[in-house]
């Protein structure tokens, strides 16, 4: 269903088109008017038969590339594309990983994409005020024909008038020569022809700015090489802060929970030999029996704490397959579970604990959140991934940032590599994808 061109999304493409022009333009034109003052200056000795020589455009060329070198080893390339960087991120929500430390001038490779993009901006920028100026600019004077027609065009009987032009985006010129309107009822037709330039300058705005997006996504983030490092470093920092995480919450467990079970088993056991005492006769055997039976309790609580400890590291289930641990999540879902799993490649140790978790604690959250009736557990291998689907028919309305557990399970993903894809309107139905590499560190 169409919907009216001024959109949030379409002001923020024409703001867009309208400030990042300025920026880019100092590259090529800076280029353009050296190049073209230096073969001023050298006149016509460099021309032959009315045609540059190759020896001027070689010239051209060397000085358009001295240009480019000169504004990257000075950092302007970088300053200008930040400027950009900073419209795409605000206006088009293209978040761009930052830039790394600029080291080497000539050898600045950030630099350069960004040269690049302020050489390629140019006829991106064309097309960019095309659409704005076109579309946009002309569609709504075309729509001002009809009531500014009968005020300045009023004159006396006798008097011809020349027709007035309607800018249209088949009119390459701009001066409107194909489509003239000479009387009222004309007005109309350009009324009409400003109504659909509008309906289509949205698509038309979308479709340009999609190109420059592609290219700002392509030649002002970090490049892939120092990407991927960026990437490295901060998975790295997420398995060591989530590692030191566990150890934390693992031995808050001991000392709240099995280590205090014990020692109380350690005083029973302790005041039942006071009761029982050396030799002869018992003193008070029905209170050394009620304290053999306390600590008997205290062993068994401990036992099964150390056990829920030790399936937090490692579940046991595991040993025997992925399938079986999650037929088991499945089987105790507090929500009635479907499985279906479709692995013929066994993942490494590592990926399966991942996955075992991540289904653990999305049943967890569908559970608490989502009051659905239904729950659906996909798992197949597809080009070298493991991808886990779970789906339900709740509420819907998952949100990451609002702590359900998902920003944890998004730091877990990305240590090997995954990614984690979330589908949750609201009003439901969600569902969560996993994907993860079937060997942990392959990229």
């Amino acid at each position: 269903m169409p919907k009216l061109p001024f959109t949030g999304r379409a002001r923020r493409d024409i703001a867009f088109c309208v400030l990042t022009l300025p920026l880019t333009l100092p590259g090529p034109v800076v280029g353009f008017a050296v190049t073209i003052g230096l073969a001023q200056a050298v006149g016509p000795p460099w021309v032959a038969g009315g045609n540059p020589s190759w020896l001027a455009l070689l010239t051209a060329v060397a000085v358009a590339v001295l240009t480019a070198a000169l504004m990257v080893a000075t950092g302007a390339a970088r300053v200008l594309a930040a400027a950009t960087r900073r419209a795409a991120g605000r206006l088009l929500g293209e978040h761009l990983p930052p830039l790394p430390p600029r080291h080497a001038r000539l050898g600045d490779g950030p630099g350069w994409g960004a040269m690049a993009y302020l050489m390629l901006k140019l006829p991106a920028g064309l097309a960019e005020c095309y659409a704005v100026g076109i579309f946009w600019v002309a569609g709504l004077v075309d729509l001002t024909y009809p009531f500014w027609w009968l005020s300045f065009r009023n004159h006396s009987l006798g008097v011809r008038l020349n027709p007035v032009p309607v800018i249209t985006p088949f009119d390459w010129s701009g001066t409107g020569g194909h489509f003239r309107v000479a009387t009222f009822p004309g007005t109309f037709a350009a009324f009409g022809a400003g109504v659909g330039m509008l309906l289509a300058a949205p698509w038309v705005t979308r479709a340009v700015v999609a190109a420059d997006r592609w290219l700002v996504r392509g030649l002002l983030g970090p490049g892939r090489t120092a990407q991927r490092l960026q990437d490295l470093e901060q998975t790295r920092a997420l398995a060591v802060d989530d590692a030191a995480a566990r150890l934390r919450r693992l031995e808050r467990d001991l000392h709240d929970g099995a280590q205090i079970r014990l020692a109380t088993l350690a005083m029973n056991l302790g005041m039942a030999r006071k009761k029982l005492g050396d030799q002869g006769a018992v003193p008070d055997l029905a209170a050394a029996r009620e304290l053999v039976g306390a600590a008997h309790g205290n062993a068994k609580d401990a036992l099964v704490e150390l056990r829920e400890l030790a399936r937090g590291i490692h579940p046991p289930v595991l040993d025997n397959g992925l399938t079986d641990a999650l037929a088991s999540l499945a089987a105790t879902s507090a929500i009635p579970a479907e499985l279906a799993v479709t692995v013929p490649v066994r993942p490494t140790p590592a990926i399966e604990t991942i996955a075992y978790f991540c289904a653990a604690e999305l049943l967890a959250n569908a559970a608490k959140h989502s009051q659905a009736t239904t729950i659906k557990i996909f798992i197949t291998e597809r080009a070298g991934l493991l991808a886990l689907r779970i789906t339900d028919d709740g509420l819907g309305g998952a949100d990451p940032s609002r702590g359900s557990g998902l920003s944890g399970l998004a730091q877990r993903v990305a240590v090997v590599d995954g990614r984690l894809d979330i589908a949750s309107p609201p009003g439901g139905p969600t569902q969560v994808t996993v994907e993860l590499p079937l060997r942990a560190g392959n990229p």
